[in-house]
């Protein structure tokens, strides 16, 4: 116990996140000096043995509004210093940024030119996962203590609490703590904490995890972070009510029930009759920072942010039409796709109602989709614009196998570190396992590719152009009505049969990975004429045990482990086998990629039957099934019910 409470005389100023606002004020000089008095006002009341506090200069022509919060387990002393050393960071951004925060394990901090102190969650939110696995009764163990956090806080006067487990049939702790800022609701709370819950998911099976949002803080560990006597008894809010209270509520139910029939019926002709459509909210400043529908931008606008769609700014074409470069009257740099779309009253009603789908499906390794644009003479997508473009030009160059290649960037051919591919396999499986298996709705991608795989500044992977599929008549699709995808990286069974879930991408993925490990085109023979196709060249060195010829030259043999490498082929192997059944859930594909070790517990994989053939068909078909190149370019995907 002695060395546990030692661990606490510190503020717990580990750096979880940073972030700067893109947009300046117009009074910079105001907004500083409001800036600073809104910080010492803040510093204040933190000296005054508060845990949360707010401040604000509301006058003049530069409001600021701040927010500050404590880990309730710091003592006053500890908060102050982190909340010191959290205002000396949020300086880092340039002088009159409008909006700024940071997060550390034991505060965190937060200005903006609006009040956000009602804000429960924002686009952006994702789980920082820890380095080391724990067995599955810890994950366990986890899932019951967040699960009970997660229930309780909501409940907790001031939203704050901690709590441990132990680990069945283990020497072993796990301690978690939850925290909403005090200024939303208890509905908001709850929410920030489901999403925070959910992200956190993605952790599994790491020892630790931590969820960054704006409205509240999730984190588990095995190591201790709080003091014993800092715990709080959550067993009064996980309780059921007593069967007195019980008795009332039924009998409160059962009286109302005519009024709330009555009510019911009354909104009801209220919405049918009086109640008009609401209008989408259109991007006058284009750049909307939390979009809760699609924002729909005016034509004239895109236009000049485009310059009339100049060739100059044009980045690439596929299937579904041509993508442009465009930078905004705020600055901002995005991507803008024109749909090669019908442009009949039903296309758009199907446009506007697929693009409400896709506009809501955030995940930090999926390509954000901004807003469209439905009222002018083509129909219009606005992505994030990805400056370092799309994995496969760091893989195999500026090749140009028949394509349309508009994107200048030099040949950056294997200039991608162990890291940075291992990164981007893990960043490509959590975006499709969310795609599959946590947005409410089932997408299917179908053309997953590593030029469909764009790259932040930092090299983390988004996957571009999920959800587009259904945005297409049938007569419309770029290859057939039975087939959508780009031949080379789609599975057997839906190139040759149309048998379309989950499972095609897979395969799909598994064929990336391939690529990225070698740095080889899949539909591209090795070197000399007569050598194998990549996947073909795989499972002939894995079935020979000699998996390390197929790991690309020029990365350093100092940089990655033998097994490990071993390891990401056999997995990677394993998503591509001929028979869907046997391919592993993308779930399952992120837990066995950050477990230590072989993936014992999946049988190996089985060669394909139909590579021989399947290869032949790859070979003679994909030089012409659309760009290698695409900063949220074209491809299809399907979209259907869970």
């Amino acid at each position: 116990m002695v060395a546990i409470m030692g661990a606490f005389s510190d503020p717990q100023a580990n750096l979880l996140s940073a972030g700067c606002s893109q947009y300046k004020v117009d009074d910079v000089p105001e907004f500083t000096n409001n800036l600073n008095a809104t910080l010492l006002d803040l510093g204040a009341q933190l000296n005054r043995s508060k845990y949360f506090a707010t401040a604000e200069q509301a006058r003049g022509t530069a409001p600021v509004f701040a927010m500050v919060q404590c880990r309730k387990y710091l003592s006053t002393a500890d908060c102050v210093a982190c909340f010191a050393i959290a205002a000396k960071q949020i300086r880092n951004c340039s002088a009159g940024i409008n909006g700024a925060r940071v997060i550390y394990d034991g505060c965190f901090l937060r200005y903006e030119s609006t009040s956000f102190y009602d804000q429960s969650t924002q686009d952006g939110h994702y789980g920082a996962c820890g380095n080391q696995t724990a067995s599955p009764a810890y994950q366990a163990s986890v899932e019951s203590l967040l699960s009970d956090l997660k229930i309780a806080s909501p409940k907790i006067p001031g939203f704050f609490a901690t709590s441990k487990k132990e680990v069945v049939g283990a020497n072993s702790v796990v301690y978690g703590v939850t925290q909403c800022v005090e200024t939303i609701s208890k509905a908001g709370c709850q929410d920030c904490l489901t999403v925070a819950y959910a992200d956190l998911q993605t952790c599994f099976p790491d020892a630790d995890g931590r969820s960054i949002n704006v409205g509240c803080f999730l984190r588990y560990s095995d190591t201790p972070f709080f003091a014993d006597n800092q715990l709080t008894d959550l067993k009064p809010f996980l309780r059921n009510g007593s069967s007195s209270k019980k008795k009332v509520l039924i009998a409160g139910l059962v009286g109302g029930i005519g009024l709330l029939l009555l009510a019911t019926a009354i909104l009801f002709l209220w919405f049918k009759l009086y109640r008009k459509p609401k209008a989408v909210p259109r991007g006058d400043i284009l750049g909307a920072t939390e979009l809760r529908g699609p924002v729909n931008y005016s034509f004239k606008d895109l236009k000049s942010a485009t310059k009339n769609f100049s060739e100059e700014y044009k980045l690439g074409e596929g299937g579904f039409g041509e993508v442009y470069k465009g930078v905004l009257k705020n600055e901002r740099v995005v991507a803008v796709k024109k749909l090669a779309i019908s442009q009949s009253h039903r296309a758009k009603e199907e446009f506007e109602k697929e693009v409400k789908i896709i506009s809501n499906v955030h995940h930090r390794n999926l390509i954000r989709l901004l807003g469209c644009c439905s009222n002018g003479p083509e129909l219009l997508l606005v992505y994030e614009y990805m400056a370092n473009s799309s994995l496969d030009n760091f893989l195999y160059g500026n090749l140009n196998f028949g394509f349309v290649l508009l994107w200048k960037t030099g040949d950056k051919k294997g200039s991608l570190s162990w890291k940075q591919r291992f990164d981007i396999i893990l960043g490509t499986a959590r975006g499709l396992s969310y795609l599959h298996e946590d947005f409410h709705l089932c997408i299917i991608h179908r053309d997953i590719k590593a030029s469909n795989i764009l790259l932040d500044d930092d090299f983390q992977p988004k996957i571009a152009d999920f959800g587009l599929a259904r945005l297409l008549p049938e007569s419309q699709s770029h290859l057939t009505t039975r087939f959508a995808g780009t031949l080379g990286y789609t599975a057997p069974e839906y190139a040759i049969y149309g048998q379309l879930s989950e499972k095609v991408d897979i395969y799909s993925y598994g064929v990336v990975v391939l690529e990225i490990m070698s740095g080889q085109k899949c539909s591209q023979a090795n070197q000399d004429p007569d050598s194998d196709f990549l996947l073909k060249r795989a499972w002939r060195l894995y079935e020979a045990g000699m998996h390390l010829e197929l790991v690309d030259g020029s990365m350093s043999p100092d940089e990655h482990e033998t097994e490990e490498m071993k390891k990401i082929i056999e997995i990677a192997l394993m998503c591509t086998q001929s028979t869907a059944s046997l391919r592993p859930t993308m779930s399952e594909v992120v837990v066995l990629l950050k477990s230590k070790g072989s993936p014992a517990q999946k049988p190996p994989p089985v060669s394909p039957a139909l590579i021989e053939s399947f290869q032949k068909l790859r070979a003679d078909t994909s030089t012409a099934t659309g760009s290698p190149m695409s900063n949220a370019t074209a491809s299809v995907s399907q979209v259907s019910a869970r």
